[in-house]
């Protein structure tokens, strides 16, 4: 509200030379007094009404190469505060000037496309962008307009080409982004059931860039899904190379490959294995879960108890005492319910992913961060009372 008000301040004074040049024509080179609506301006921004006082100042401010940048922030401000139909009214007054140079026409154009595209008018947003495109007008800053709203509108052609050329542009490499493009692209088709094109897409995603870690994930999905459990398992394992963090997502569709395979030997080496290279407790908890389905309880809860001791994890000490309890007699369990109460309660409500950009934090992964907006930085957390991670 302040600010507005400090903004009026120039208008108001503008808007009052202006009514004074008007009233000019009196006798001998008198004045009249400043016009009604003036005098009407004042009264609303002495009394605290901004939004009234405005109306009253735009109205009488005259677009000229002198008032253009003041109207131009007027609108900035109303869309800041959230009003983009004013924003859109000052800003559309602008562009309707033909006294307005081309740089002057280009900031309006620029200013008139983020209000449209703030008040969810993506078209009338994008048809302004690619006219400024084709001006070769503020081209840095429209590139990135327009791919969110391709990303909105799911464009992904749309998408790659623009974050292409931003590529070109800004000299900032695009393939991460690119590759979560092509993911989605595969996903779409892999849901309708166009499997090859999924697969070419998510070997284009790989082109891009080698580290993306859900087009190999994406990729052994499809392997499984058609019963071929060894490629399977060797996209589920590239996962581990391109992005540990992502391990947790991996780990169950590993073990069912194993299985379908007759395997679970080698899912319980592999397991032993990088335990102590992953700073979470997914790996540990599975590898407690195989030994119990194997009749190797005990061995288990001895693995799980000294794990414990060097990581202490919430989501462990849980896993623990569920193994105690399915293995201890009545008398012995009431301090273990009591336990499992307590781990339970700890639990409750803790959210198990949390984006490295912008801190947003849930119970579902990710991959465009719907806080933010960025793409894969979404991962599980870490530390005692991680879910999936200790």
């Amino acid at each position: 509200m302040y600010e507005l008000v400090w903004l009026l301040l120039p208008v108001a004074a503008l808007g009052g030379w202006i009514a004074a040049r008007r009233g000019r024509g009196g006798p001998n080179g008198s004045h009249t007094f400043p016009g009604t609506e003036y005098l009407r301006g004042l009264d609303y921004l002495l009394n605290a009404q901004p939004d009234k006082a405005i109306d009253v100042f735009v109205r009488m401010l005259e677009v000229t190469a002198d008032t253009f940048e003041t109207h131009l922030a007027l609108g900035n401000l109303f869309r800041k505060r959230g009003e983009v139909d004013r924003a859109i009214r000052v800003h559309r007054n602008l562009v309707a000037r033909d006294s307005l140079n081309d740089e002057q026409r280009s900031n309006a154009l620029l200013e008139l496309g983020r209000d449209y595209q703030r008040a969810g008018l993506l078209d009338r947003a994008e048809e302004l962008y690619s006219e400024l495109l084709q001006r070769k007008d503020h081209v840095a800053q429209v590139l990135p307009l327009l791919l969110d709203i391709y990303q909105q509108e799911k464009d992904w052609n749309s998408a790659i080409r623009t974050a292409s050329r931003m590529e070109q542009v800004n000299q900032r490499p695009a393939s991460r982004v690119i590759a979560q493009f092509l993911c989605e692209m595969a996903d779409d088709a892999r849901g309708q059931g166009e499997t090859e094109k999924a697969r070419t897409l998510l070997g284009q995603a790989l082109d891009r860039h080698n580290g993306c870690g859900r087009a190999s994930l994406l990729l052994g999905d499809i392997e499984r899904e058609a019963g071929q459990h060894e490629a399977a398992l060797m996209a589920y394992l590239r996962v581990d190379g391109q992005d540990r963090e992502l391990l947790p997502e991996v780990l169950a569709s590993l073990y069912a490959c194993h299985r379908e395979l007759g395997s679970v030997d080698r899912m319980i080496e592999y397991l032993r294995e990088c335990i102590p290279c992953y700073h979470g407790i997914a790996p540990v908890i599975l590898l407690a879960d195989i030994l119990t389905e194997h009749n190797r309880q005990n061995e288990a809860c001895e693995f799980l108890a000294l794990h414990l001791t060097r990581h202490p994890s919430i989501r462990g000490l849980e896993k623990f005492v569920d193994l105690r309890l399915a293995g201890c007699h009545a008398d012995g369990s009431e301090s273990l319910l009591m336990l499992k109460n307590l781990t339970d309660r700890l639990q409750k409500g803790k959210p198990a992913y949390l984006c490295r950009e912008c801190g947003f934090a849930g119970k579902t992964l990710y991959w465009q961060c719907p806080g933010c907006k960025c793409w894969d930085t979404v991962r599980a957390i870490s530390g005692v009372e991680g879910s999936q991670a200790s």
